[in-house]
């Protein structure tokens, strides 16, 4: 396909990554979409979470304080092995700063030698681009982009996410929406029903 990236989605207990922690990890391989990663560990020590949080992800506080589940540090460690195989390392995903801001802490908390970078494919810059090129409304809230993961699923002709969600699940759809949005065609078997919407064609 010649656009190689690792599209990851990322649960957490909450939105700072000093005082939560993430939950699970899922990512696709971009350039070999069967090749994808899910797992789940437990809320590493001294974090705390929030309720909202796990309304969004699903999780009870018995699957986060599961002891039986891996560690956050072993979940990490298992992610940097699958993803060794993979050329090129770029992240993808919907407001994914927000995930990679959670993987560096995480990283650095464990003294973890993995650099996510910087750099990064978002479906809400792609979305919004694509919008303005067709002079189509960008949806604004408090006077700023309003482009949320549903709005981009619409956009692009998917369903929105199950609710509750996993990050494997968020994954797949993200890595869907990237595909329709720079090439104009599908990616994984599991959305081939939805017609890509021909204004992505073009």
């Amino acid at each position: 396909m010649g656009n190689i990236m690792i599209v990851i989605d990322l649960e957490m207990s909450g939105i700072d990554p000093e005082r939560h922690s993430i939950l699970s990890i899922g990512a696709v391989d971009f350039s070999n979409p069967g090749n994808q990663f899910y797992m789940e560990c437990r809320l590493r020590a001294n974090a705390g979470y929030m309720r909202e949080a796990l309304a969004v992800n699903g999780f009870k506080l018995r699957h986060i304080k599961d002891k039986s589940k891996p560690s956050l540090k072993s979940m990490l460690l298992e992610f940097i092995k699958w993803s060794e195989a993979i050329d090129e390392k770029t992240i993808g995903g919907h407001n994914v700063q927000f995930d990679i801001m959670f993987l560096k802490h995480s990283f650095k908390l464990y003294h973890i030698k993995y650099s996510v970078g910087s750099r990064c494919v978002d479906t809400h810059a792609l979305t919004y681009a694509h919008c303005a090129r067709r002079g189509f409304p960008i949806p604004l809230k408090y006077g700023r982009s309003n482009i949320t993961s549903e709005f981009v699923a619409r956009y692009c002709g998917l369903p929105e996410e199950p609710s509750p969600h996993n990050g494997l699940n968020g994954a797949q759809i993200e890595a869907e929406e990237l595909s329709r949005l720079m090439h104009g065609k599908g990616l994984l078997p599991e959305y081939k029903k939805f017609k890509v919407p021909e204004y992505l064609k073009k």
